[in-house]
This record gives structure tokens, sequence and C-alpha cells, in this order.
């Protein structure tokens, strides 16, 4: 059909075979050709309300195509809940920390008391690298080895009276040989004897707050009076790790030779996964099968303490199911820079009238993936504070919780000094306070 000429209005047909077409009306044989009282807007209602329905519907449908990502995004999907950890039946004890945060993401009687066999060697490692950055002893001092140490029994480094070794080496033969020969050696080194060492570490056990913790000699052989718990390894092994990183240089090797004798590195985790760059194994009739082990992944350091194992393939699958938990189903997040404000103290009496705190160092946690969210932070402010407060003063402490759990309680401070209100001052004070 064509479109019919500007100038042909209602009322002039054209002729087409079979029919006229008359512009806007078709007009078919045997259909009387005149309507009485013809009204162009009555005959063009019915067509302009269908249209008019049309576009009505059609203008619905794009508001609603265009409005339905914010109806979604009023009703968020909920977050799965993190499964629980491992369970390990067969395990006696165990703790899985996050090395940056120092967070416990999973534990099982972390606070048992159990014999620690050759994770005892940690506490050697530590006083003695500390010894080193004291100045009183340095790597490649040249060390005598006495005849205790030569026959001392045990896992050995096979070290020779007439043979002496450097701090460096026997540090090696302690943490990959594991040898006990070397932990005498060493200890003698460091204090003069083996009884004024075991002193040294057992204030030193105080000071890194290993409350459950007791050493009785410097190797692990057995004995009633020689106890930790996997939490205490795992305090012990943050703080290693923290003060002296040079330690995992050592650790991460699979063997090391001394004398012309090569022996592989106690830790079997090391020969499973590449991640795995340390720590110590430990084994008695009394201990079971402990491993200490950390991991760097994507960054990230986890350490997995594992306490009385059933044999060394049972406590090496519970060390990597750990792990892989705390890699798969938790993240560390940034919640404060160091320095940042979290609150104002307004006290009409005190000077400033609002005194900002905050926390002095960077607040990082370790949180289940996708629950960031829901973290909670409350603020306690200690009552009934006296001026003056030097800027820096702690005021009150910062808790984090997720759902109702304490993750963190870290300090808050004054970020300005503060001094008291003059009667003047306190007057204004209020007046504003009121406004």
């Amino acid at each position: 059909m064509r479109f019919l000429p500007k100038n042909v209005g209602f009322g002039h047909c054209l002729p087409y075979p079979g029919m006229a077409f008359c512009r806007g009306i078709a007009i078919i044989p045997g259909i009387p050709k005149i309507i009485p009282n013809f009204n162009q807007r009555s005959l063009l209602r019915p067509l302009m309300i269908v249209r008019t329905s049309l576009i009505t519907r059609m203008l619905l449908l794009f508001v609603g195509w265009c409005l339905a990502p914010w109806a979604f995004a009023a009703t968020p999907t909920p977050m799965l809940p993190t499964p629980p950890a491992p369970a390990l039946p067969a395990i006696v004890s165990y703790v899985l920390m996050d090395y940056d945060t120092g967070q416990i993401i999973a534990a099982k009687s972390e606070n048992l008391r159990r014999a620690p066999a050759s994770l005892t060697k940690l506490m050697t490692a530590y006083l003695t690298y500390q010894a080193i950055q004291d100045g009183t002893l340095t790597a490649q001092e040249s060390i005598q080895i006495s005849n205790t140490a030569w026959r001392t029994g045990g896992s050995s480094m096979f070290v020779q009276p007439n043979a002496p070794a450097n701090a460096d080496q026997l540090l090696h033969g302690l943490l990959i040989d594991s040898g006990n020969d070397a932990a005498v050696a060493l200890a003698e080194a460091v204090a003069g004897s083996q009884s004024g060492f075991v002193t040294l570490m057992n204030d030193m056990a105080l000071r890194l707050n290993l409350h459950n913790t007791h050493y009785s000699n410097v190797d692990g052989l057995p004995d009633s009076n020689l106890y930790t718990t996997a939490l205490d390894v795992a305090k012990l092994s943050h703080a290693l790790i923290q003060q002296f990183p040079q330690v995992i240089q050592i650790t991460k090797e699979k063997s090391y030779t001394y004398n012309g004798i090569t022996q592989r590195s106690w830790n079997p985790v090391l020969f499973r996964d590449p991640t795995v760059d340390g720590l110590k194994t430990g084994l008695t009739d009394a201990s079971g099968y402990c491993i200490d082990a950390t991991a760097m992944r994507q960054g990230r350091r986890l350490i997995a303490v594992v306490l009385g194992g059933p044999n060394w393939a049972g406590s090496t699958n519970a060390v990597e199911a750990l792990l892989d938990y705390g890699y798969r189903f938790f993240i560390d997040h940034p919640v404060y820079t160091a320095g940042e404000k979290v609150r104002e103290i307004t006290r009409s009496d005190l000077s400033p009238m609002h005194i900002p705190v905050g926390v002095e160092q960077a607040v990082n946690l370790t949180v289940p993936k996708g629950h960031f969210s829901e973290l909670q932070r409350v603020v306690e402010i200690t009552p009934n504070l006296q001026a003056p407060l030097k800027k820096g003063a702690v005021v009150g402490r910062l808790v984090l919780l997720l759902d109702g759990k304490q993750l963190k309680s870290v300090p808050v401070v004054t970020q300005t000094s503060v001094e008291k209100a003059g009667w003047i001052a306190q007057i204004f004070h209020r007046i504003s306070n009121a406004l």
C-alpha cells in the first residue's frame, strides 16, 4: 500500500482494484461509502488508545529493566558460613596462626602441656641468634666442641672435639640435622654451661609470654619437667621469625653436609609442599610425631603446629590440611593505618574540648573471606580521665569483634596533648555543647 499525497484528506477517495481507499479509511465494496456525521477524532480514538497502552507498557518494561540491578542490590545474597577447621582426630593438639596479624585461625587443645622433644631447639636457636645480635658471639666464631657435646646421645650432626665448628655451622646442624650435640655446643658457647643456658631459656619464655612452657635441658631429650603447648610453640616460632628472619634461610634447606656427612632435613613437609620453608620437628615416645611448619603463599605467612601425631605421614597430612584451610578460607585485611583517628572524646573540663584518639600502629585482621563488612568496632574509653595528658597517652582500647567474638584489642592513644580547661573555658565549652 502506498502513501497518499499530502493534499488528499478525509473524504477524498482514490480508486483501487476491488476497493476504494480514502485517507485513513479503506472502503470495501458492498459497504456504504458515506458515514453519516463522520468525525475524524471518534474514528481514531480506539487506535490512539491501543497505541498509548502499548507505549505505556514499553516504558514500564524499560524502567523495570533499568531498576533491576538496584532491586537485586537491595537484597544481596547472604555469604556462606566459613567451614569449620579440620577435626584431625588423630592429632593431640594443634594451632594455626597467621604470622602477620598473630591471630589464631584454628586450634585444638592449644593449651595442653606436652613433651616438646626437639622443638626445644627452637629456643636454643632463638638465644643463639640473640647472642649474635648482642655481639657476645659471632656467626663465624670458632667454637671448641666439648666432650660433653660430643658424647650427647640421640640425633647428631657428628661434631668432633678436635674439630672446632662455628656458630653458623652449629645452627645448621641444630635446625636441619636436629643435632643434640650442636645444641649442647651452642649452649656452652653462649652461657658457659647447659644449666646456665636453661636458666636463660626459662627467662626468655617468661618474656615471650610462653605461660605453659618450662625447659629442663637444651636439646629436648625426655624429662618430666620439660613441657610446652601448641600455642606456645606457635608464639615462639612467631618471635623467632620476627626477630631473626635469617632463620628461614637455614630451615628451608632440605639437607646439610658437615664434615663430609650429608643428612636430610627431618621436616617431611619440606619435601611435599614447595611453599613450606621451616621450621622444626620433634619425636620421642612421650611427644609423638611433632611438626612446627611455616609456609609463605602469595606474600602471606602461616604457622602450623601439630603435636602428638601418630606417625610422620599423619602429622604431615594434618599440617597440610591446616595450611590449606587457612589460605583458602581466610584473608588478611587492613583496618586502620598507623596514627589513624578512631574517635573523639568530648569533655568540657579539658582543653581541647574535643580530643582525637587513635591507634599508634597499623591494625590488620585475619578474617573469613567475604565477612570483613560484618566487623564490629568498639572504642572503650577509660572513665574519669585526668589532665594533663601527654600526646600518645593510652586512654582506652579498640575492640574488634566478628559474630560477637573478639578478634583483637589494641590500645587507643591521644593524638594531642591535653590540659585541664580553666573555668572560663569550661563555661564556653558547656555553652558550645548546649547549642
